[in-house]
């Protein structure tokens, strides 16, 4: 069975000036997020930009995978922090994301830190918004292991 989730997205004006409000409208988790071109290439200022959203989709996209993987070898974790870094930039007269680098720590108890860099690898390559973007833009991943708490 296929999941099939719906976002929309409204623009008004020129690229430079004009300024959009994107939904998601499966789930209606967000409404009317405001977004623009300067939030893509100079501050934010309150309005988050596709990039953004691609690091979210990346970061909790690779949190469910390496939480899968890391449960299917009997170490489930305690907690995962994952940060995506999307960068876009200009390439030649044009602009693409260039690449996307995931940072996750880790408290899981019963893994070493070897056996969770290896996880972590794995969930890299194998979270489905990775295999997206595998090819068109550099991806890579630094894990670090925490101590388990009482």
């Amino acid at each position: 069975m296929a999941a099939i989730r719906r976002s929309t997205v409204i623009w008004e004006g020129d690229l430079a000036h004009g300024t959009g409000r994107v939904s998601a409208d499966t789930s209606t988790a967000y409404t009317d997020l405001p977004v623009s071109w300067a939030s893509r290439v100079e501050r934010a200022n309150g309005r988050t930009s596709p990039e953004e959203l691609l690091a979210s989709a990346h970061a909790s996209c690779y949190a469910m995978a390496l939480s899968h993987i890391l449960g299917e070898g009997k170490t489930p974790p305690q907690r995962l922090q994952v940060e995506a870094v999307v960068t876009f930039e200009q390439a030649g007269a044009g602009f693409k994301v260039s690449s996307s680098a995931l940072t996750v720590r880790g408290t899981v108890p019963g893994l070493d830190a070897q056996g969770f860099r290896q996880a972590a690898e794995t969930a890299k390559e194998n979270c489905p918004i990775s295999q997206a973007l595998h090819g068109n833009v550099g991806l890579s991943v630094e894990a670090t292991l925490e101590a388990a708490t009482a």
